[in-house]
């Protein structure tokens, strides 16, 4: 690892083992410009021959030299309205009403490790000897602002950290429009660009386009990361596949409103940035305030997708989760959502749990309708104590019968929230998100609290904490059920309105931080409706998410197979339900309902009383068998293996760091009729390693696994030749392949 300067020609080259990033300082405006970003290459004394310039029909900055247009030099930190006519990454609006801004290099300042953000979740070291981080200081003398440009690489990553901070030196305010994370200019456009869509219920869709001339984004305006878009997209090369060829992504640890946006010029340049949502964004900057944005990690990789995931999961795992579960193994939960929804009682509950503790459950996680009046979901948000109606001995009677069982208990929040029949509502109207003299609209018959306000949060932390403090609760799932709607604060001046999506994500973070700092021992879980708040930003306070509200282990193929495009398997929050499935209705086999989600967290969601014996004794093998490869699905390396957004079959797989064991996962969406035959090839395995195959007599080296594949055909040898007198799979089918080194 090492950040090298080139002091003659002000060029600063980031590198390690597996990537270069290069820029340097215009020489007369003091600009940045870009100069390469991908595979390490070697340091040299100079890269001036990598400065692209020519005479072009266009504006210039200097007189008489016609090759200073901005818009054709490839930039760090643009601005617009100076001869570049792209998007920018910054804009500001001065005393006067000028949006015209000319940041200009002063210094720099190489620093050991990586500097925390003030109030924002980012990606850490645990020694200084990790990373080194190189901070660039503008000023822009006209604004007097100070503008610092941050870039952190690690020692043993192919990852570039970025973000950006504006310091109002002078004695007027001004107002920030747009402050983006990061850009980047890269030098063509043959690429596709790659990112995660959906709605509720089908979230991480895996999307995919060829990028063209003009804008190409996503976004979220909604107050959250979102159902639609998840913060994240990547560029790869047109050959580029799951395994081999370039791939540039771009994750953004940030849980509000955010923009991920490629924009190809008329001369083929690429312009990729991501940051806040600059739509319904403005932030007043008083003289010797700072605003801080969030980080954008960049990952170049050279073994395509895959290989860029695998840098985020490892990266995101166990460096940007933290707290005492970053690296325990988590629990087999039960969550009583799909089993009662709200109707239950204590008897209910005790008897669900008691059956779970049978067959190996760990954690029994009671969800939503336990508080108020919550009978259904017209009612009762904010209103955080018991129902005695339905627990006569409260959270904290029922959490110690759980505890006398040998069980962990969890317990379900949606602070964020409020209805209008409770006590917190009646005492503060004006404590909910609402535009004075406008409608104020209403999602599942919630409204949000204001938590741009400090008051809000400092008040919803009082009532929970009296409840956990109370009872023994080892683990919390923070649900949030809505969008924002009517962005307006009470508590905020007028010219401060432009604040309150970004305000309100920074007190959700606070509630965050003032929970964990006083129950560290506590397992948070995020959840937003499913995935609408599935990203980088919450793994820093909650290292597991629910991933989507739906359960079908169909559907959940694409849900999980798109989601790990980013996140590792120990984020994303898997569940074995009930069939029909609440959501589409479909009948799974319990069997393939399980092989889905050991590849994940593990859990179950339904009424684990009234299965059969015989399912309960096939639920009591699946806890035994996750228990024994937890360690490998949390820490091991994925691979995806056979995509279901492109096939009826679907394949992926996790291998032990020493290579030494791995589980493949292979299942069949429908069932046809006198099929060919099927071979999985495998990945990551050691090609000189002897592995064998849970329940097949023959071993194989890892390169015959890897260049031929795990043949699928069943013997038939010994039993009856006809073809319908087999038994046959049938539709929604799976296998499990454990293999280990012999």
């Amino acid at each position: 690892m090492s950040i090298h300067i080139n002091q003659d020609s002000r060029e600063f080259h980031l590198f390690n083992e597996h990537v270069s990033y290069i820029f340097r300082v215009l020489e007369k405006s003091n600009q940045l410009e870009h100069l390469y970003f991908g595979k390490r290459i070697k340091h040299r004394e100079s890269f001036k021959h990598l400065v692209e310039r020519e005479v072009r029909p266009s504006c210039n900055m200097f007189e008489g030299d016609h090759t200073s247009s901005l818009e054709h030099i490839k930039q760090e930190y643009p601005s617009f309205g100076t001869t570049d006519y792209r998007f920018p990454a910054h804009m500001i609006t001065n005393k006067i009403g000028s949006q015209i801004t000319n940041y200009q290099y002063h210094s720099f300042e190489i620093i050991p490790g990586k500097p925390k953000l003030p109030n924002l979740p980012a990606t850490y070291v645990e020694n200084d000897d990790e990373a080194e981080t190189l901070e660039i200081t503008l000023i822009d003398d006209v604004l007097k602002s100070k503008l610092i440009l941050s870039y952190t690489i690690y020692k043993d990553r192919n990852v570039i950290c970025r973000n950006a901070k504006f310091i109002n030196e002078g004695e007027e305010p001004f107002y920030i429009n747009n402050a983006m994370s990061t850009s980047i200019d890269l030098p063509d456009d043959q690429y596709e660009m790659l990112h995660l869509a959906g709605a509720w219920a089908r979230e991480a869709h895996v999307e995919s386009q060829k990028i063209s001339k003009g804008i190409q984004s996503i976004y979220s305006a909604r107050g959250a990361s979102s159902h639609a878009h998840n913060p994240f997209l990547a560029l790869k090369r047109l050959n580029a596949t799951e395994h081999d060829g370039e791939v540039y992504g771009f994750s953004l640890v940030y849980s509000g409103n955010f923009l991920g946006q490629v924009e190809v010029d008329t001369y083929g340049a690429t312009r990729v940035m991501m940051g806040i949502n600059p739509f319904q964004f403005k932030w007043r900057l008083k003289p010797a305030e700072i605003f801080q944005t969030p980080e954008c990690v960049i990952v170049y990789s050279d073994q395509g997708l895959n290989g860029m995931s695998q840098t985020y999961h490892n990266l995101y795992r166990t460096r940007l989760a933290r707290g005492d579960w970053r690296d325990r193994e988590r629990p087999i939960l039960i969550n009583n959502w799909e089993a009662t929804y709200f109707g239950f009682n204590e008897e209910k509950i005790l008897t669900i749990a008691k059956t779970a503790r049978e067959l190996g459950i760990e954690l029994f996680v009671l969800d939503d309708g336990w508080f108020g009046q919550r009978n259904d979901d017209t009612s009762s948000l904010g209103d955080w104590f018991e129902n005695k109606e339905k627990l006569p001995n409260g959270i904290k009677g029922l959490s110690e019968k759980i505890d006398e069982l040998g069980m962990q208990f969890g317990l379900w929040f949606e602070p964020e929230m409020v209805c209008k029949d409770t006590k917190l509502f009646k005492e503060h109207p004006d404590w909910i998100i609402a535009t004075p003299d406008r409608r104020t609209s209403h999602g599942r018959n919630q409204f949000v609290l204001d938590f741009s306000r400090e008051e809000v949060v400092d008040h919803i932390f009082s009532l929970m904490d009296k409840i956990i403090s109370e009872s023994k609760i080892s683990y919390i799932k923070w649900d949030m059920n809505r969008y924002i709607t009517e962005a307006y604060s009470q508590s905020l001046d007028v010219d401060q309105q432009g604040e309150v999506y970004h305000r309100y994500i920074l007190g959700v973070y606070n509630l965050y931080e003032k929970l964990i700092e006083k129950y560290p021992e506590i397992l948070f879980e995020s959840c937003a409706g499913g995935g609408a708040r599935f990203d980088p930003g919450l793994l820093f306070y909650a290292p597991q998410a629910w991933a989507s509200d739906d359960t079908d282990a169909v559907e959940r193929l694409k849900i999980q197979y798109g989601t790990s495009m980013v996140y590792p398997l120990s984020s994303i929050g898997s569940h074995v339900s009930a069939v029909p499935n609440h959501q589409v209705g479909r009948i799974t086999p319990l069997e393939t309902r399980a092989n889905v989600a050991y590849f994940g967290t593990f859990g179950y969601e339904l009424d684990i009383t009234k299965l059969s014996e015989e399912e309960k004794a096939a639920v009591k093998e699946q806890t035994s068998f996750f228990k024994e490869k937890r360690q490998l699905i949390q820490n091991g390396r994925f691979y995806r293996l056979l995509n279901p957004f492109e096939s009826n079959e679907v394949s992926w797989m996790v291998v032990s760091e020493d290579q030494r064991e791995a589980l493949v996962g292979y299942y069949k969406v429908l069932a046809r009729p006198n099929d060919k035959y099927y071979r999985i090839k495998l990945r990551g395995l050691d090609p000189d390693k002897l592995y064998s195959i849970e329940g097949k007599e023959t071993t194989h080296y890892g390169d015959e696994l890897m260049n031929i594949g795990i043949v699928l055909a069943e013997d038939y040898t010994d039993r009856a030749s006809e073809y319908w007198q087999r038994e046959k799979e049938g539709d929604f089918s799976s296998k499990l392949f454990i293999l280990k080194e012999v």
